[in-house]
């Protein structure tokens, strides 16, 4: 413990020292600060408060790519996989995390391509406010909400906030939409899952009988029904139409 307090002191030290030399020499060293001072006009408050929103936003940008994208059925839907073929840890969970986020990114990109040319490239040429660019955003991302969520599941958030039978979609406020769009996604996921599971569960009764018809009761089924597992996932080309229809069933 002491040798790192010396160690921390001697760098103090030299630094200090690199300092004086460098100011001696007139080399300018920056400073950074940060303090309140008054506005001189509205304006400037306007742009720290979308400053701060920005910051926001970009600490929030994990959960909102979970929550209005189709990450959550992707990672859902890659997760019953890989516990359906009960290969463990294998694919890892970072392989299949970045499959997923490179899958949205690829399902969201028509969605993202309007809300670049009704949001962003307007509000960078100025011609449109920060509000909006904010409004123009959201409706692409509502758009791609709605074609993905039940009614029901709509209908059970609309009852909760007390809201009024919507005429139209925009009567819909997003904070009703945005929690029915996940209990959605997470329906549909698990739907898959269960369709997934059903041949491997029955790979895994045929091993399991044939060990008990033979006496290995000892031996565990999922060590010899593994390797089947696998060859038949392979033989049907799994991955393909497993992201095939996953693709496919945001596009249409």
């Amino acid at each position: 413990m002491g040798k790192h307090i010396k160690t921390v002191l001697l760098i103090a030290a030299l630094l200090g020292i690199a300092a004086d030399a460098l100011a001696a020499q007139g080399v300018v060293v920056p400073s950074i600060s940060l303090g309140v001072k008054n506005a001189s006009n509205p304006d400037d408050v306007v742009g720290v408060i979308q400053v701060i929103f920005i910051l926001t936003i970009l600490a929030l940008a994990p959960s909102i790519l979970i929550m209005v994208t189709s990450f959550t059925r992707t990672i859902v839907v890659l997760g019953f996989l890989r516990q359906a073929l009960g290969t463990q840890q294998m694919p890892p969970m970072q392989v299949l995390t970045a499959l997923a986020i490179f899958l949205t990114f690829f399902i969201m990109a028509p969605t993202f391509d309007r809300i670049n040319e009704q949001a962003l490239t307007p509000y960078k040429n100025g011609t449109i406010t920060f509000t909006q660019a904010l409004k123009g955003a959201e409706t692409p991302l509502r758009d791609f909400m709605f074609r993905q969520t039940r009614q029901t599941d709509l209908a059970l958030f609309l009852s909760v906030i007390k809201h009024d039978k919507p005429l139209n979609r925009e009567d819909v406020p997003t904070r009703a939409l945005i929690p029915a769009f996940m209990i959605s996604e997470l329906k549909t996921s698990f739907q898959i899952g269960f369709i997934l599971f059903i041949p491997f569960l029955i790979i895994d009764m045929v091993v399991a009988s044939v060990l008990l018809s033979m006496g290995m009761m000892m031996l565990p089924p999922i060590m010899i029904s593994l390797p089947f597992k696998i060859m038949l996932f392979v033989l049907v080309d799994g991955w393909n139409l497993l992201v095939g229809s996953l693709v496919k069933g945001f596009v249409t």
